[in-house]
């Protein structure tokens, strides 16, 4: 499908993201996370505008993968019982973002997939704009290392 041009392209792209997965933060795997399902969503509505046979494949893919680091990536990570209240609207925000994303693949909505990435991107960006706690924390010895 592909000339071995992008399949070379391809393959380093996959070395970099992986790489960049094992080498990052908690903190920094959730970002990439919400970037990860954004760009999915992205390319979803892509090839919703594009329209055509081809395009209905490729918009069910893009969705399906928003979906998939939706509910294996952001929401199974989740500790409902560390996280309390907060943990539990996040985890039904993730579930109401993926019957979204289902129902927009179905009618073909770029409204519905317009909400689901603006949701994502708050979120997103309330993250990021944790991670200097997030380090003053990490840089802080801990109680039992103190011992």
């Amino acid at each position: 499908m592909f000339s071995q041009g992008h399949a070379g392209a391809n393959a380093y792209a996959k070395v970099g993201v992986e790489t960049g997965v094992m080498g990052a933060s908690p903190h920094r795997l959730v970002v990439m996370l919400y970037q990860g399902a954004r760009q999915a969503i992205a390319q979803g509505r892509m090839h919703l505008q594009q329209g055509g046979p081809s395009a209905v494949a490729a918009r069910g893919n893009a969705i399906s993968k928003a979906i998939r680091i939706i509910e294996s990536g952001l929401q199974a990570s989740l500790n409902i019982e560390a996280g309390g209240e907060i943990a539990e609207r996040l985890n039904a925000l993730y579930s109401y973002m993926t019957r979204r994303l289902l129902e927009a693949n179905i009618q073909k909505s770029e409204v519905m997939l317009v909400e689901v990435d603006r949701l994502l991107a708050t979120l997103e960006e309330a993250w990021i704009g944790i991670a200097p706690e997030i380090a003053r924390m990490a840089a802080q010895p801990s109680a039992e290392s103190m011992r």
